[in-house]
């Protein structure tokens, strides 16, 4: 095989709660009386909770907020959203996906997460995902979200396995320059296969059965 281990990015390419942190930020955006739309919702793809705040704060036109109160909004934003994660269920996964990771591992590939999302280990446990992955890295683990390579590389370290061995999934721009700093190739999905840069474009998440095995 060209690759021992897969590792996956969570939302957007498992799972979908894009709706979810939306609410949550739009909720909080309303109450510092600052416009945001769906398309300012994409920027936020790929980025941590810290730095979608400051993307946020860009129309801003209020009294300047201290360090102290950006983390009070952050764990404002954070509750609403995971009060309505505790909605989700296994239906939220679809048999594609699950027949899919199921065939992966049948043909000998380790599987893991590679996740920015602080929220990672509920998300997999709401949508009985948990024992499908070897090793889950995720936002509790690391200081440095996409674009940096941080949680990829930690993902490999807890696999023990080469970077270069490991091939990544990801559906957002930001995670596949993580991917390729990481010294790992790329199959991309979703609005990340525009740009061109990944190593393989997969139409539908059970394609990436096919590109590995030919």
């Amino acid at each position: 095989m060209q690759y021992k281990a897969i590792i996956f990015d969570l939302d957007g390419v498992l799972v979908f709660t894009d709706k979810y942190h939306y609410l949550a930020w739009k909720k909080l955006a309303d109450k510092l009386g600052i416009e945001f739309t769906e398309r300012d919702n994409d920027r936020l793809r790929g980025v941590s909770r810290e730095e979608s705040l400051d993307i946020i704060l860009e129309k801003y036109h209020g009294e300047p907020i201290s360090p102290e109160k950006k983390k009070e909004y952050l764990e404002e934003k954070n509750n609403i959203y995971r009060e309505s994660l505790s909605e989700m269920t296994g239906k939220d996964v679809s048999s594609e996906v699950r027949q899919t990771l199921k065939k992966l591992k049948e043909a000998g590939y380790r599987l893991a997460i590679g996740s920015s999302s602080k929220n990672t280990a509920y998300i997999l446990e709401r949508c009985e995902l948990t024992d499908a992955f070897e090793v889950v890295s995720d936002g509790t683990m690391i200081t440095r979200s996409k674009p940096d390579p941080e949680v990829f590389l930690k993902a490999a370290e807890l696999l023990s396995e080469n970077p270069s061995d490991c091939l990544v999934v990801e559906d957002a721009d930001a995670g596949v320059t993580a991917a390729h700093a990481a010294g790992m190739d790329v199959a991309a999905i979703g609005t990340a296969t525009a740009s061109g840069r990944a190593d393989y474009d997969l139409d539908k998440f059970e394609d990436l059965y096919d590109v590995l095995e030919g």
